[in-house]
């Protein structure tokens, strides 16, 4: 028998080629992503590394830096330019980014958010403590450092806080051929800028915007001033994150220019960002329905953090559920009568559950898109209980039929289907307006009203069944 070695020796030159490149692809796959990047980041080649993660998905970027320990997590991107380590960083999760940040030092923070756009650096600064947010800032170019002192001056979910300042501005006085010539002059510049639009203004007031097609169409010695789309539409610098939802699902347009005071125009807001926020927010809510409090969560954060975040809601939730078992306490000589009880009252409690999570669910997204106000509760309410009602007695005529089946009893059978129902109505109702209620008091419906729900469900479900199990003791024991 050849060996292996043996035989790649009696091979023809190109098939020992082909040979030699199958078996180092081989080895290649056999070894993880994280630790190719590893070694490579070890050799101290930054053009290795560059060549390799640039072939990477956002996906596998993801699943890599994850694995990496966080002290060549750091190194990953100090060894990359600044410009592509923004590029690395806008292709991760933020929450996976903001956390790599923290750990640099202040120079190469700051070297890598002069890169970033206006609105990025103001996110990823606002993630630092005051005395690092200064100190990033004091490294930075002097003309970002004065811009991104202001952007922070606003609340993240505000137009200001959302907005980007690089967008092109002109005056009104200046002729087509003007605008154009320094365009091209300067291309280099506004290479990353989201040129759609040109802000027309007069003396640094507002006047209007002009379309860069229009420019491009327009003769030369045409001045901004003739061709301008006058009283276009704007949004205050105060416009909170549910108002800008409202104006982009309202208005088809790629941003809108933001305004401080009257007339000063002071950013532009991109509908793609308003999208991105928009999802941001409802995977928050999905996240606090769940018990994850404090954002989103990665298991690269540290253990102590995500425990202390999990175990805010789920001490809580204990001593409600304490609460609800207290009433199978109370009944326990029923349900020691009426065994099969035991069967149908977590179904009880879940199926209610489960369908006033959905008017949550419901509840918190029309309250986010600012279809629903706080003060509406008894619109809501109504609205609410005509669906429970009908789910309530359809879902109970299921469950009550099992029991009948099951057991041969039909006093059974309106014993946990009559529960059901109840239960079902009063959970839509209650799981519809809880949201407003908690907005109204300032409290976040998202966290609040899961534990608050499933506290009443479960003490009004056993209720419901063992108060009609006892009042109908005689037929069903």
């Amino acid at each position: 028998m050849l060996t292996s070695l043996e035989i790649l020796c009696v091979l023809p030159l190109g098939l020992l080629q082909n040979r030699i490149s199958e078996i180092m692809t081989t080895e290649l796959e056999r070894t993880k992503p994280w630790e190719i990047l590893s070694q490579y980041l070890t050799s101290g080649d930054a053009n290795y590394v560059k060549e390799y993660i640039s072939d990477l998905s956002s996906e596998e970027l993801t699943s890599l830096i994850s694995h990496l320990s966080d002290e060549n997590r750091k190194t990953l991107l100090t060894m990359l330019d600044p410009q592509d380590a923004v590029e690395l960083i806008e292709e991760i999760p933020y929450v996976q980014a903001a956390q790599i940040m923290e750990d640099l030092e202040t120079t190469e923070a700051a070297a890598i958010i002069n890169e970033m756009r206006s609105d990025d650096q103001a996110d990823f600064l606002a993630e630092f403590d005051t005395k690092d947010t200064e100190a990033i800032i004091t490294e930075m170019m002097p003309e970002k450092a004065e811009n991104v002192r202001k952007l922070i001056t606003y609340a993240q979910n505000t137009a200001g806080g959302l907005m980007i300042t690089e967008f092109l501005s002109f005056e009104e006085s200046s002729t087509v051929g003007e605008v154009a010539d320094h365009l091209r002059e300067n291309a280099d510049k506004y290479e990353r800028y989201n040129v759609q639009y040109i802000y027309v203004t007069s003396n640094n007031k507002f006047v209007g915007v002009l379309r860069v097609r229009d420019l491009v169409l327009t003769r030369p010695d045409v001045p901004m001033s003739r061709i301008v789309i006058r009283n276009a539409l704007t949004v205050k610098d105060t416009a909170t994150l549910e108002e800008l939802i409202r104006f982009f699902n309202t208005h088809d347009f790629y941003g809108v220019p933001v305004m401080k005071d009257e007339d000063e125009l002071v950013g532009v807001v991109l509908r793609k960002h308003i999208l991105a926020e928009e999802a941001e927010l409802a995977n928050k809510e999905l996240l606090e329905t769940q018990g994850i409090v404090g954002g989103e969560e990665l298991r690269t954060m540290p253990t102590l953090l995500r425990s202390r975040r999990r175990l805010s809601w789920l001490s809580v939730n204990i001593l409600l559920n304490i609460a609800a078992a207290s009433v199978i306490a109370f009944y326990q000589d029923i349900l020691s009568s009426v065994i099969a009880l035991a069967v149908f009252l977590p179904i009880i409690s879940d199926m209610s559950g489960c369908s006033g999570n959905q008017a949550v669910a419901v509840s918190l997204r029309e309250l986010s898109l600012g279809v629903v106000k706080p003060f509406e509760v008894l619109r809501v309410l109504l609205q609410e209980f005509r669906v429970g009602l009908i789910n309530g007695l359809i879902l109970g005529l299921l469950i009550g039929a099992a029991a009948w089946i099951w057991k041969g009893n039909v006093y059974l059978g309106m014993v946990v289907g009559g529960a059901l129902m109840i239960n079902t109505v009063v959970a839509v109702s209650i799981g519809g307006t809880i949201p407003l209620i908690l907005k109204r008091f300032s409290m976040d419906p998202a966290l609040a009203s899961g534990p608050i729900l499933t506290t009443i469900t479960d003490m009004l479900g056993f209720f419901l069944a063992l108060t009609f199990a006892s009042a109908s003791l005689s037929y069903i024991s």
